[in-house]
Protein backbone atom coordinates (compact mmCIF):
# COMPACT_ATOMS: atom_id res chain seq x y z
CA UNK A 1 0.00 0.00 0.00
CA UNK A 2 1.44 3.33 -0.96
CA UNK A 3 0.18 6.97 -0.57
CA UNK A 4 -0.43 9.09 -3.68
CA UNK A 5 -1.82 12.29 -2.75
CA UNK A 6 2.33 13.77 -1.92
CA UNK A 7 4.97 14.14 -3.87
CA UNK A 8 6.30 10.67 -2.32
CA UNK A 9 4.47 7.67 -1.54
CA UNK A 10 5.69 5.45 1.41
CA UNK A 11 5.22 1.47 0.97
CA UNK A 12 3.55 0.38 4.37
CA UNK A 13 3.34 -2.99 3.12
CA UNK A 14 7.14 -3.12 3.52
CA UNK A 15 6.82 -1.11 6.92
CA UNK A 16 4.52 -3.37 8.31
CA UNK A 17 6.11 -6.94 7.37
CA UNK A 18 7.68 -8.76 10.15
CA UNK A 19 10.62 -10.34 8.35
CA UNK A 20 11.37 -5.92 8.02
CA UNK A 21 11.38 -5.07 12.20
CA UNK A 22 13.62 -7.89 12.45
CA UNK A 23 16.09 -7.19 10.57
CA UNK A 24 16.06 -3.79 11.88
CA UNK A 25 15.86 -4.58 15.66
CA UNK A 26 18.90 -7.17 14.99
CA UNK A 27 21.33 -4.52 13.43
CA UNK A 28 19.84 -1.60 16.13
CA UNK A 29 20.99 -4.18 18.78
CA UNK A 30 24.97 -4.92 17.13
CA UNK A 31 24.84 -1.21 17.29
CA UNK A 32 23.83 -1.26 20.92
CA UNK A 33 26.39 -3.74 21.87
CA UNK A 34 29.09 -1.61 20.22
CA UNK A 35 27.95 1.45 21.77
CA UNK A 36 27.85 0.32 25.12
CA UNK A 37 31.74 0.38 24.59
CA UNK A 38 31.31 3.62 23.09
CA UNK A 39 29.79 4.84 26.25
CA UNK A 40 32.07 3.88 28.67
CA UNK A 41 35.25 5.64 26.58
CA UNK A 42 33.48 9.19 26.32
CA UNK A 43 30.53 8.93 28.52
CA UNK A 44 32.28 8.34 31.48
CA UNK A 45 36.17 8.74 30.67
CA UNK A 46 36.00 11.15 28.21
CA UNK A 47 38.32 9.27 25.59
CA UNK A 48 36.96 10.23 22.16
CA UNK A 49 37.48 6.83 20.93
CA UNK A 50 37.08 7.25 16.76
CA UNK A 51 38.07 3.61 15.98
CA UNK A 52 35.39 1.17 17.51
CA UNK A 53 35.51 -0.05 13.71
CA UNK A 54 38.88 -1.00 13.78
CA UNK A 55 38.27 -3.56 17.39
CA UNK A 56 34.87 -5.37 15.27
CA UNK A 57 37.05 -5.81 12.61
CA UNK A 58 40.35 -7.39 15.00
CA UNK A 59 37.47 -9.18 17.01
CA UNK A 60 35.53 -10.82 13.89
CA UNK A 61 39.02 -11.30 11.49
CA UNK A 62 40.60 -12.83 14.26
CA UNK A 63 37.38 -15.48 14.97
CA UNK A 64 37.65 -16.26 11.65
CA UNK A 65 41.09 -16.87 11.07
CA UNK A 66 41.36 -18.93 14.47
CA UNK A 67 38.53 -20.99 12.87
CA UNK A 68 39.49 -21.13 9.48
CA UNK A 69 43.06 -21.48 9.80
CA UNK A 70 43.67 -22.62 13.56
CA UNK A 71 41.25 -25.25 13.43
CA UNK A 72 39.86 -23.43 16.69
CA UNK A 73 36.17 -24.71 17.67
CA UNK A 74 33.82 -21.66 17.66
CA UNK A 75 33.23 -21.66 21.58
CA UNK A 76 37.35 -21.66 22.04
CA UNK A 77 37.80 -19.31 18.85
CA UNK A 78 35.39 -16.54 20.70
CA UNK A 79 36.80 -15.46 23.85
CA UNK A 80 40.61 -15.84 22.37
CA UNK A 81 39.46 -13.54 19.69
CA UNK A 82 37.77 -11.22 22.76
CA UNK A 83 40.95 -11.62 24.56
CA UNK A 84 42.96 -10.49 21.37
CA UNK A 85 41.04 -7.52 20.69
CA UNK A 86 41.19 -6.14 24.44
CA UNK A 87 45.23 -6.80 24.33
CA UNK A 88 45.22 -4.74 20.81
CA UNK A 89 43.38 -2.25 22.62
CA UNK A 90 45.59 -2.04 25.02
CA UNK A 91 48.02 -1.96 23.03
CA UNK A 92 46.89 0.99 21.10
CA UNK A 93 46.15 2.92 24.01
CA UNK A 94 49.15 2.49 26.21
CA UNK A 95 50.85 5.06 23.83
CA UNK A 96 48.12 7.29 22.19
CA UNK A 97 46.37 7.47 25.33
CA UNK A 98 49.31 10.32 26.36
CA UNK A 99 47.95 12.26 23.48
CA UNK A 100 46.00 15.15 24.18
CA UNK A 101 42.24 14.10 23.44
CA UNK A 102 41.69 15.51 20.01
CA UNK A 103 45.09 13.87 18.83
CA UNK A 104 43.96 10.11 20.68
CA UNK A 105 40.85 10.84 18.52
CA UNK A 106 42.77 11.11 15.46
CA UNK A 107 44.61 8.28 16.44
CA UNK A 108 42.23 5.58 17.03
CA UNK A 109 40.45 6.56 13.10
CA UNK A 110 43.64 6.33 12.08
CA UNK A 111 44.08 3.00 13.55
CA UNK A 112 40.39 1.59 12.83
CA UNK A 113 41.56 2.44 8.57
CA UNK A 114 44.77 0.66 9.59
CA UNK A 115 43.26 -2.60 10.03
CA UNK A 116 41.24 -2.41 7.86
CA UNK A 117 43.70 -2.02 4.64
CA UNK A 118 45.68 -4.59 6.24
CA UNK A 119 42.35 -7.05 5.89
CA UNK A 120 41.87 -5.50 2.40
CA UNK A 121 45.87 -6.05 1.32
CA UNK A 122 46.43 -9.18 3.46
CA UNK A 123 44.45 -11.65 1.00
CA UNK A 124 45.78 -14.84 1.76
CA UNK A 125 44.78 -14.61 5.55
CA UNK A 126 41.66 -12.41 5.16
CA UNK A 127 40.01 -13.03 1.23
CA UNK A 128 41.20 -9.88 0.54
CA UNK A 129 38.04 -7.81 -1.11
CA UNK A 130 36.46 -11.31 -1.79
CA UNK A 131 36.19 -11.10 2.11
CA UNK A 132 35.65 -14.33 4.55
CA UNK A 133 32.34 -16.40 3.93
CA UNK A 134 30.38 -17.12 6.91
CA UNK A 135 27.23 -19.50 5.64
CA UNK A 136 27.44 -23.43 5.79
CA UNK A 137 28.11 -23.57 2.33
CA UNK A 138 31.80 -23.57 2.23
CA UNK A 139 32.93 -27.17 1.58
CA UNK A 140 31.91 -27.70 5.03
CA UNK A 141 34.07 -25.28 6.93
CA UNK A 142 32.78 -21.57 8.04
CA UNK A 143 33.98 -18.78 9.69
CA UNK A 144 31.48 -19.83 12.82
CA UNK A 145 31.85 -23.82 12.05
CA UNK A 146 28.41 -25.81 12.83
CA UNK A 147 28.21 -24.54 15.99
CA UNK A 148 26.17 -21.17 15.22
CA UNK A 149 23.70 -23.39 12.97
CA UNK A 150 23.20 -25.90 15.77
CA UNK A 151 22.46 -22.82 18.26
CA UNK A 152 20.55 -21.45 15.97
CA UNK A 153 18.09 -24.07 14.98
CA UNK A 154 17.40 -25.15 18.93
CA UNK A 155 16.48 -21.52 19.18
CA UNK A 156 13.99 -21.76 16.41
CA UNK A 157 12.93 -25.57 17.48
CA UNK A 158 11.80 -24.05 20.82
CA UNK A 159 10.23 -21.02 19.27
CA UNK A 160 8.41 -23.42 16.63
CA UNK A 161 6.17 -24.41 19.75
CA UNK A 162 4.33 -21.44 20.13
CA UNK A 163 4.95 -19.15 17.41
CA UNK A 164 4.56 -21.13 13.62
CA UNK A 165 7.57 -20.20 11.29
CA UNK A 166 9.42 -17.53 12.63
CA UNK A 167 12.00 -14.99 10.57
CA UNK A 168 15.54 -17.45 10.57
CA UNK A 169 16.71 -14.18 12.07
CA UNK A 170 15.14 -14.39 14.90
CA UNK A 171 17.49 -16.37 17.08
CA UNK A 172 20.32 -13.59 16.34
CA UNK A 173 17.82 -11.15 16.90
CA UNK A 174 17.64 -13.17 20.92
CA UNK A 175 21.12 -13.42 21.42
CA UNK A 176 21.81 -9.66 20.13
CA UNK A 177 19.35 -8.37 22.73
CA UNK A 178 20.51 -10.59 25.37
CA UNK A 179 24.00 -9.55 25.39
CA UNK A 180 22.68 -6.00 25.96
CA UNK A 181 20.83 -6.49 28.38
CA UNK A 182 23.75 -8.54 30.47
CA UNK A 183 26.34 -6.03 29.49
CA UNK A 184 23.87 -2.93 30.13
CA UNK A 185 23.38 -4.47 33.72
CA UNK A 186 27.06 -5.36 33.76
CA UNK A 187 28.75 -2.14 32.90
CA UNK A 188 26.01 -0.01 34.99
CA UNK A 189 26.87 -2.14 38.15
CA UNK A 190 31.01 -1.77 37.53
CA UNK A 191 30.07 2.18 36.70
CA UNK A 192 28.43 2.42 40.86
CA UNK A 193 31.95 0.36 41.84
CA UNK A 194 34.96 2.32 42.91
CA UNK A 195 37.18 1.83 39.85
CA UNK A 196 33.67 3.43 37.74
CA UNK A 197 34.01 6.29 40.27
CA UNK A 198 37.56 6.79 39.40
CA UNK A 199 37.00 6.88 35.82
CA UNK A 200 34.18 9.33 36.34
CA UNK A 201 37.40 11.46 38.27
CA UNK A 202 39.49 11.00 35.15
CA UNK A 203 36.85 12.39 33.07
CA UNK A 204 35.91 15.60 34.80
CA UNK A 205 39.91 16.60 36.02
CA UNK A 206 42.55 14.05 35.15
CA UNK A 207 44.76 15.72 37.21
CA UNK A 208 43.33 15.83 40.64
CA UNK A 209 42.90 12.25 40.10
CA UNK A 210 46.26 11.61 39.39
CA UNK A 211 47.13 14.08 42.73
CA UNK A 212 45.33 11.25 44.73
CA UNK A 213 47.62 8.89 43.67
CA UNK A 214 45.54 7.33 40.80
CA UNK A 215 46.95 5.70 37.60
CA UNK A 216 45.05 7.49 35.25
CA UNK A 217 46.63 6.05 31.91
CA UNK A 218 46.39 2.63 33.49
CA UNK A 219 42.41 3.34 33.91
CA UNK A 220 41.44 4.67 30.65
CA UNK A 221 43.70 1.89 29.06
CA UNK A 222 41.44 -0.46 31.03
CA UNK A 223 38.15 1.46 29.70
CA UNK A 224 39.54 1.11 26.10
CA UNK A 225 40.46 -2.67 26.68
CA UNK A 226 36.54 -3.00 27.90
CA UNK A 227 35.34 -0.97 24.93
CA UNK A 228 37.23 -2.91 22.20
CA UNK A 229 35.90 -6.05 23.80
CA UNK A 230 32.07 -4.79 22.86
CA UNK A 231 33.40 -3.82 19.75
CA UNK A 232 34.59 -7.52 19.40
CA UNK A 233 31.46 -8.74 20.15
CA UNK A 234 29.91 -6.58 18.05
CA UNK A 235 31.98 -7.60 14.88
CA UNK A 236 30.70 -11.39 15.87
CA UNK A 237 27.26 -10.68 15.44
CA UNK A 238 27.63 -8.41 12.51
CA UNK A 239 29.56 -10.79 10.72
CA UNK A 240 26.41 -13.29 11.75
CA UNK A 241 23.92 -11.28 10.08
CA UNK A 242 25.76 -10.60 7.21
CA UNK A 243 27.04 -14.06 6.83
CA UNK A 244 30.35 -12.70 5.81
CA UNK A 245 33.07 -10.45 7.03
CA UNK A 246 34.67 -8.05 4.77
CA UNK A 247 36.70 -4.65 5.08
CA UNK A 248 34.30 -3.03 3.43
CA UNK A 249 31.87 -3.80 6.61
CA UNK A 250 34.37 -1.79 8.61
CA UNK A 251 34.54 1.70 7.11
CA UNK A 252 34.72 4.97 9.61
CA UNK A 253 30.18 4.93 8.82
CA UNK A 254 30.61 2.18 11.54
CA UNK A 255 31.53 4.14 14.06
CA UNK A 256 30.01 7.26 13.00
CA UNK A 257 26.88 5.34 13.47
CA UNK A 258 27.58 4.22 16.93
CA UNK A 259 28.04 7.56 17.82
CA UNK A 260 24.98 8.32 16.48
CA UNK A 261 23.67 6.18 18.84
CA UNK A 262 25.57 7.15 22.17
CA UNK A 263 24.16 10.93 20.98
CA UNK A 264 20.66 10.13 20.98
CA UNK A 265 20.40 7.84 23.62
CA UNK A 266 22.54 10.87 25.90
CA UNK A 267 25.84 10.26 27.59
CA UNK A 268 26.70 8.50 30.39
CA UNK A 269 23.58 6.47 30.63
CA UNK A 270 23.98 3.32 29.41
CA UNK A 271 20.15 2.17 29.50
CA UNK A 272 19.41 5.14 26.78
CA UNK A 273 21.75 3.61 24.21
CA UNK A 274 19.28 0.58 22.87
CA UNK A 275 16.38 3.54 22.85
CA UNK A 276 19.08 5.80 20.80
CA UNK A 277 20.16 2.40 18.65
CA UNK A 278 16.63 1.31 17.80
CA UNK A 279 15.53 4.59 16.94
CA UNK A 280 18.30 5.61 14.73
CA UNK A 281 18.19 2.51 12.65
CA UNK A 282 14.84 2.86 12.32
CA UNK A 283 15.17 6.37 10.97
CA UNK A 284 17.70 4.96 8.45
CA UNK A 285 15.95 2.03 7.48
CA UNK A 286 12.27 2.82 7.38
CA UNK A 287 13.43 6.01 5.07
CA UNK A 288 14.05 3.06 2.48
CA UNK A 289 10.78 2.80 1.76
CA UNK A 290 9.96 6.37 1.14
CA UNK A 291 9.54 6.56 -2.62
CA UNK A 292 10.58 10.14 -3.88
CA UNK A 293 10.53 11.44 -7.46
CA UNK A 294 14.28 11.64 -7.50
CA UNK A 295 17.09 9.48 -8.04
CA UNK A 296 17.91 6.35 -6.16
CA UNK A 297 21.57 8.19 -5.33
CA UNK A 298 20.08 11.63 -4.21
CA UNK A 299 17.54 9.54 -1.80
CA UNK A 300 19.68 7.67 -0.12
CA UNK A 301 21.60 10.69 0.00
CA UNK A 302 18.46 12.13 1.20
CA UNK A 303 18.07 9.38 4.03
CA UNK A 304 21.15 10.68 5.55
CA UNK A 305 20.16 13.97 5.40
CA UNK A 306 16.95 13.31 7.13
CA UNK A 307 19.50 11.70 10.09
CA UNK A 308 21.69 14.59 10.67
CA UNK A 309 18.76 16.79 10.69
CA UNK A 310 17.30 14.87 13.44
CA UNK A 311 20.85 14.69 15.23
CA UNK A 312 21.56 18.54 14.76
CA UNK A 313 17.51 19.42 16.09
CA UNK A 314 18.40 16.94 18.90
CA UNK A 315 22.08 18.82 19.78
CA UNK A 316 20.46 22.58 19.18
CA UNK A 317 17.27 21.70 21.66
CA UNK A 318 19.08 18.90 23.85
CA UNK A 319 22.38 18.35 23.78
CA UNK A 320 22.46 15.72 26.53
CA UNK A 321 20.57 13.25 24.61
CA UNK A 322 17.47 11.47 25.22
CA UNK A 323 18.33 10.40 28.57
CA UNK A 324 21.69 12.20 29.62
CA UNK A 325 21.67 14.70 32.05
CA UNK A 326 23.62 18.21 31.43
CA UNK A 327 26.16 17.89 34.13
CA UNK A 328 27.04 14.73 32.62
CA UNK A 329 28.49 16.38 29.48
CA UNK A 330 32.34 16.56 30.23
CA UNK A 331 34.95 15.79 28.18
CA UNK A 332 38.60 15.19 28.46
CA UNK A 333 41.15 18.36 28.01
Amino acid sequence: MTSGLLPFAINFNALTDLGFWTGVLTIAGIYAVVTLGLQMNVGFTGLTNFGQAGFMAVGGYSMAILVLSAGFSFWLALPCAMLITMAFGALVGLPALRLRSDYFAIVTLAMAEVVRLVAQNARGITGGNEGLFCNFENGGQTCFDDSWRSVSKSILDFIENFWSNPDSLVPLLLVVWITVAVGTFALSRIQGTPWGRVLRAVREDEDAARALGKNTLLYKVQSLAISALMGALGGFFLALFLATIHPHDYEPIVTFYAFGVLILGGLANYRGVFIGAILLWTVLEGTRFVELPISEEKTAALRYAIVGLVLILLMAFRPQGLFGKREEMVLGE
